[in-house]
């Protein structure tokens, strides 16, 4: 026979505490789920909106592989391809410039000069950039670049008024990965003779690589959606444009524009253009960022061989990864 022993009672959730407390508590969950789905609402109907709407154009296999030259707002035909290839070389031209400099500075904040005045300046003009809107930094380019120096309106001055969107994000992402760094690991590599330049690109970079691909990736889809430094720095072109110096370029959120000035919501071609360019963009934007997910994953600490626990038991792990680094024989 099976005694009450046998078959213990769940204990409750809120042992002790009163009716009220437990109402109290209760009703807290319930508003924070209600936040979560009145913030998701709006998102979910917009996102199922374009697929909805945008799918039919982007469906057609010319969408993918022809431009818009020479084809006119109301007759159908044509594609995105020369949008695609230009949002794409957009994002590598902004990653380009952006990503080493933005490490250099996260460096130079975490391992340097964090405490010194200028690194309290960086830190502070990192802060002011990251509220900074993308009109804002596409009228300094224009009118430092354009106006004063003579810079041509081209995707190259789209890019750099990007890099100053790409900056505080990408920076802000190094600076915490590298400040979670364990110490000890830093020690180690020292106790063996290591310079610090050689420990941080071999030994801190490497530890911390996982978040710093994910800010990149996230700051190259911001960027890939900005409209404003488009239309001010270089504009919108139909054909297909490799030249990132001189001319405009196609883009997606230019031909989103575009679409839209040429009778989007009126007449159906430009319309099915412009949700399928929307579309597009979304897709582009999504597969960056699943992209980040993925790599994130794949140099994760975990996965190159370091522990993600930082306890007693690290010491030997850490030598045996910073010695098989690093050849005493080339100290």
């Amino acid at each position: 026979m099976t005694s009450i022993l046998d078959r213990p009672l769940k204990a409750r959730t809120f042992p002790g505490l009163g009716r009220r407390r437990r109402v109290v508590n209760n009703l807290a969950g319930l508003f924070v789920t209600t936040s979560t789905v009145v913030a998701l609402a709006p998102l979910v109907y917009v996102l199922f909106s374009v697929i909805a709407k945008g799918y039919r154009a982007i469906a057609s296999a010319a969408w993918w592989t022809q431009s818009q030259a020479g084809m006119t707002a109301f007759v159908a035909g044509g594609g995105a391809y020369h949008a695609i290839v230009g949002t794409l070389l957009q994002g590598l031209v902004c990653a380009v410039i952006s990503v080493p400099i933005s490490i250099m500075v996260a460096i130079y904040l975490v391992e340097y000069g964090g405490g010194t005045p200028l690194g309290r300046v960086a830190s502070f003009m990192v802060d002011v950039l990251s509220g900074v809107p993308s009109i804002v930094a596409a009228l300094f380019i224009y009118t430092l670049g354009v106006a004063t120096f003579g810079l041509a309106r081209s995707e190259f001055a789209v890019s750099l008024a990007l890099v100053l969107l790409m900056l505080p994000v990408i920076v802000r992402a190094t600076e915490e990965m590298l400040r979670i760094v364990p110490v000890d690991l830093r020690e180690a590599s020292y106790a063996l003779g290591i310079p610090k330049w050689k420990t941080i690109a071999r030994i801190v970079i490497p530890t911390g690589l996982s978040g710093i691909i994910t800010g990149i990736m996230l700051a190259v889809a911001r960027a890939l959606g900005e409209t404003a430094p488009l239309l001010i720095l270089v504009g919108y072109s139909q054909s297909m444009g490799w030249d990132i110096f001189h001319g405009f370029i196609g883009s997606l959120p230019g031909m989103i524009y575009d679409q839209a000035l040429a009778g989007a919501g009126v007449d159906p071609v430009p319309t099915d253009r412009l949700w399928g360019a929307a579309l597009t963009l979304i897709l582009v934007i999504a597969v960056i960022n699943i992209g980040a997910r993925v790599m994130s994953k794949i140099f994760a600490p975990a996965s190159q061989g370091r522990s993600t626990r930082w306890p007693s038991g690290w010491t030997s792990r850490a030598s045996t990864s910073i010695t098989g680094r690093f050849r005493p024989s080339r100290m």
